[in-house]
């Protein structure tokens, strides 16, 4: 599953630049720490999250977390 992860991070990055957030911000809003948020963006990290994360990123960046399994716009 290593590569859907790397997937979903990367549409997780794309959302979160077109808000003008950083991860600091992001973090901050949804209760997460800058470096929980770091592992899950990395380009090769695999860092595995659970769906309650994924969501609360989702929330964060105003963006339905079917988002992230699509391609970018």
């Amino acid at each position: 599953h290593d590569e859907r992860y790397r997937q979903i991070a990367k549409r997780i990055v794309y959302y979160r630049i077109r808000k003008r957030l950083s991860q600091e911000e992001l973090a901050d809003k949804i209760g997460i720490s800058k470096s929980y948020l770091s592992k899950i963006e990395a380009p090769n990290s695999t860092k595995a999250f659970s769906l309650d994360v994924l969501f609360a990123i989702a929330d964060g960046l105003e963006v339905d977390v079917i988002k992230f399994f699509m391609p970018t716009e």
